[in-house]
């Protein structure tokens, strides 16, 4: 257990930052969950719009440091080629 006052401090630091960044996974997730769905329903158009607006919010969780770089763009590039597939 933390004794010093610093140590206590940083625990309490810790957990602010742990709800911040469990949050911004969650909301990842959530628009990430929106492109599958649209890309399992066969919609090119919806799958589309979706992917344009999960984009950002993945690049937004590599500056915010939740993710890192490659693993974003590795899912971008993905969910690309599938949204892609669908309208080909």
């Amino acid at each position: 257990m933390a004794n010093s006052p610093s140590a206590r401090k940083r625990i309490r630091q810790i957990e602010r930052r742990t709800a911040v960044n469990k949050a911004r996974r969650s909301r990842i997730r959530t628009f990430l969950r929106k492109v599958e769905e649209a890309i399992v329903q066969g919609d090119a158009a919806i799958a589309a719009e979706a992917l344009k607006n999960a984009q950002p919010e993945i690049m937004r969780g590599v500056t915010k440091g939740v993710i890192h770089k490659n693993t974003a763009s590795r899912k971008v590039s993905r969910l690309a080629s599938r949204v892609k597939a669908l309208s080909a």
